[in-house]
Formats: structure tokens, C-alpha cells, sequence
């Protein structure tokens, strides 16, 4: 499930052999074009999938209290979707080590496990820390919360009726793959209550909405990894004072090609950068025993992707589904 941004080439039955290795045809018309709505489609699933969970009641762990967890999140994808079959690298031949040209089979389901740190600082502020990994991948996803509990800590009286309520925000980045860089911002607001149980636990419902932004960059990805431009060249080095072009009367620094072509330095491409929105609702529930905390949260979009942007990323998301994450937590809190 590593990705393959390479692949997502708009005009490959044009400009690539048609064994599809990634191999530049120099003799056709066009040099290769970066699929870039497939980009934004990838990259809006990838979002939602490393976006900030937000897996936690209203209430904080209170003035100098700790929470340590585990987390598993289980996200849908569209993994039919042709740009994730392109998009993603595939199971490997175990016989020559090379992967295929398109992963038939990508996951149903983005897995990733994270470890949790929360840190209550009095006030009804809490902050965290987190980073996960995504099984298949070389992915890396980090980052950090903070929220505000408005109103906790009522327990009788008419001020024990209301719900605790809390506003927060947390950004999540990756590492670990130079041909994408993504940053998830989510603000979200939560309203929880605890029950005990028999003095000994407490079970925790909560219902929460997050206003998600996902911003996704290409690094620079050669389309025609196939082909090495400089051996398509003959390189001969720069057109630089001391080796000079022939073919050119200034010095201006770019290649020469020694009876080679340059045109597969083109295929070398960064594409559009991504900024889309998510709505989402959440539903979650935990159960405290003493020191032991156990939960499970859902993740739903509360309007499609479409409906959720405007202007051309309203009509590039069009018919994209809307997805769903299972979250579970184990940890201790103290």
C-alpha cells in the first residue's frame, strides 16, 4: 500500500510503453502529463484516514492527570477506484522482487496504530501527543491536540443535568514518503456524559462534529521511472564557461545532450497542490475501570466530499463517498 504517484499519468497510452514499466516513448508527440484530478481523489481518502481522531469524551483528565492509550483506526477507502490501484504499489513478485505495473488488490480498509499521550493542564485545557504507523506502508503519522473543556465537573443540582462540553483543534503530518506531503487540521466540539457504575467505573458516551482541512503536496516525482533522462541524453554535462554547447551561442546553464534527447527532463513533475474540507460526525463511548480505560469511536461524514467544498473542488470530489473510521482504544489514565 506504499503510494505510486508516479503511475497517476493522465496521457500514459500516449507517452509510456505499453508495457506500462514506466518507460518513456521519445517518439511520441507529447511528453507525460500528471493526473492531477487523480491526485486530489487519493489524497482527499488519505486525509480523512490520518486526520485527527479527536478520541476522547468532553471531560479532561483533570489538573495533573495522565492518559497513556493504544489506538487502532480502520478507515474505508475506494480501494476499486482506479486511482488507488494506480496510486498504490502493490504486492512484489516474490520471483524477481518487482512490483507490479498496477496493484490489483489494494486494502479494503487504511489500518493505522498509534500511541497516545494526554496531559490535563487545570482550566479545562488538556494537551497531546501522538504518532502511529500504517501497516504496508513507510508512513509515519504525527502530531499533536489541544482542547478546552467549557463545562465539566457538575455532578447534582440542576448543573449536573448538563452535558459535558468541550472545543478543540489538532494537526497531523507524515513522513516517510518523498513524493507526498500531507498536513490534516481538524477543529472539532464535543459534548459527553459520564455515568458511574456502582462507584467503581464510569461508562462515557459522546457526540462530536470536526471541521477537517487536508493539505496535500507532490514532491517532485519523475512520471518515467523507467527511463533514466540522463541516458536518454547522453548527458555531457552543463552549458557552463569551460564546456560549452555547440549548439548554442550563451551560456545558460541547462543540459547537454550529446546526440541524445532532453525531452524526459520534462516528464520530471510536481502536481497541483491539494486543499479540500471534510464535515464529519463522531460517536464514541469508554468505559473506566480504576486505571483502565477502554473505547471505540466512529467516524462519519456528515455531508459527502462534495457537498463539502465548493468552486472545482466541488466538481472534482463529485460522486466520491463518503468514508468512515473505526477507532479502539486501550490505555490507562491516571
Amino acid at each position: 500500500m506504499d503510494l505510486a504517484i508516479e503511475r497517476l499519468v493522465e496521457n500514459a497510452s500516449t507517452c509510456l510503453s505499453a508495457d506500462g514499466a514506466g518507460r518513456f516513448e521519445p517518439t511520441s508527440a507529447l511528453n507525460c502529463r500528471p493526473d492531477n484530478l487523480a491526485f486530489k481523489r487519493l489524497v482527499n481518502q488519505v486525509g480523512f484516514a490520518l486526520a485527527p481522531a479527536a478520541m476522547h469524551a468532553a471531560r479532561t483528565t483533570g489538573f495533573g492527570g495522565f492518559n497513556f492509550a493504544l489506538e487502532a483506526s480502520y478507515t474505508s477507502i475506494s480501494s476499486d477506484a482506479d486511482y488507488w490501484q494506480r496510486g498504490t504499489r502493490g504486492a512484489s513478485d516474490p520471483s524477481t522482487n518487482q512490483a507490479p505495473t498496477r496493484n490489483q488488490s489494494p486494502s479494503a480498509l487504511l489500518s493505522q496504530y498509534s500511541f497516545k499521550v494526554r496531559k490535563g493542564l487545570g482550566y479545562g485545557f488538556e494537551v497531546a501527543g501522538v504518532v502511529g504507523f500504517l501497516p504496508k506502508t513507510s508512513l509515519i503519522n504525527g502530531g499533536a491536540d489541544v482542547r478546552w473543556a467549557l463545562l465539566e465537573g457538575f455532578r447534582k443540582g440542576v448543573l449536573g443535568i448538563f452535558p459535558d462540553t468541550a472545543v478543540g483543534g489538532g494537526v497531523r503530518t507524515i513522513t516517510g514518503s518523498s513524493q507526498l506531503q500531507l498536513t490534516t487540521v481538524g477543529l472539532d466540539v464535543q459534548i459527553s456524559k459520564p455515568f458511574v457504575i456502582e462507584d467503581t467505573s464510569v461508562l462515557t458516551p459522546w457526540l462530536g462534529y470536526q471541521y477537517l482541512w487536508v493539505f496535500g503536496d507532490s514532491g517532485l516525482v519523475d512520471l518515467t521511472p523507467g527511463t533514466s533522462a540522463l541516458g536518454a541524453c547522453n548527458y555531457g554535462g552543463p552549458n557552463v564557461p569551460g564546456n560549452p554547447d555547440p549548439n548554442k551561442t550563451s551560456y545558460d546553464g541547462q543540459q547537454i545532450c550529446r546526440g541524445g534527447s532532453a525531452r524526459d527532463f520534462n516528464n520530471n513533475v510536481i502536481f497541483a497542490p491539494v486543499r479540500v474540507h471534510r464535515q464529519r460526525l463522531m460517536f464514541g463511548v469508554n468505559y473506566r475501570y480504576e486505571m483502565l480505560v477502554a473505547g471505540a469511536q466512529l467516524i462519519t461524514d456528515l455531508l459527502s466530499p462534495s457537498d463539502a467544498n465548493s468552486g472545482q473542488n466541488k466538481a472534482d470530489l463529485q460522486g466520491q463517498p463518503r468514508q468512515w473510521t473505526a477507532v479502539l482504544e486501550l490505555g490507562a489514565q491516571f
